[in-house]
């Protein structure tokens, strides 16, 4: 089978999973609903001529304020897409797993990876295009006004390749782990609640150069963190995605050396 064909088959085998659909509605509407309830904030603020209640008064920051909330869909549509080989079916339909079936299909194993690193890619980004130019709209209308429009593609493309890189990452974490709980509660945890990465810059700034860090100054700008601590966006990105090489080859030297 080609890698055109492998890509396509896990594309169609992504899309009839009832994750991949929970994932993009927990990124859309889980970024939509922040960004609109932080722009209330904000509007509420200016109204009562109080911005100093608030720690930005722009809709554009109320937005990119709540992009992390959007690695959560992330996180879930990189796990699945390997977890969901390693569930064992019902007894009806014989209680295997998915992925000997898989890699009967298609036994280069390098080309099954790619194959789902690049579905991967293509569905984050496309939750991107619609989760970032909704709440930008939304928070905007809340805010009123005008919106300042320096960076602000810059700052969209930089959420949707920090929330593709996370997948990535989780991708590659499930691969290692070849169960979907323990990468899902950890990932989502650190991306959502407590991120030991924040934890860890309040003790060292060697801590900006871990890949969440070092990846928000993609879209953060000085929303969490003073510039000069932040790494720049080029670099931050350069970082980020190297721990995502760096752990795709690992994910990819396992997967072909283990059985299955």
């Amino acid at each position: 089978m080609t890698f055109a064909a492998t890509a396509a088959a896990e594309l169609r085998k992504a899309a009839t999973q009832p994750a991949t659909a929970v994932a993009a509605a927990v990124s859309v509407l889980g970024c939509v609903g922040i960004s609109a309830l932080n722009a209330v904030h904000v509007g509420d603020a200016l109204a009562a001529g109080r911005p100093d209640l608030v720690g930005y008064t722009s809709a554009v920051e109320a937005v990119f304020s709540a992009a992390p909330l959007g690695t959560v869909g992330a996180v879930v549509l990189g796990v699945t897409a390997i977890s969901s080989e390693y569930a064992v079916n019902s007894p009806d339909a014989g209680g295997s797993r998915q992925i000997l079936a898989t890699l009967t299909a298609v036994p280069r194993r390098l080309h099954l990876l790619a194959g789902k690193a690049l579905v991967v890619v293509l569905l984050v980004a496309a939750t991107a295009a619609v989760a970032i130019p909704l709440s930008l709209v939304l928070a905007q209308a809340l805010v009123g006004g005008s919106a300042p429009v320096e960076g602000l593609l810059a700052r969209s493309a930089g959420t949707a390749l920090y929330w593709a890189l996370t997948a990535l990452m989780a991708m590659a974490v499930t691969v290692l782990a070849r169960n979907g709980v323990v990468p899902l509660i950890v990932l989502i945890t650190n991306s959502s609640l407590v991120s030991a990465s924040v934890l860890l810059a309040q003790l060292t700034p060697l801590a900006f150069w871990l890949p969440d860090l070092a990846g928000s100054s993609l879209f953060a700008g000085d929303l969490f963190f003073a510039p000069e601590q932040l790494l720049d966006p080029l670099t931050g990105a350069l970082v980020m995605t190297a721990w995502t090489v760096a752990l795709l080859g690992v994910a990819a030297a396992a997967l072909v050396r283990r059985d299955a």
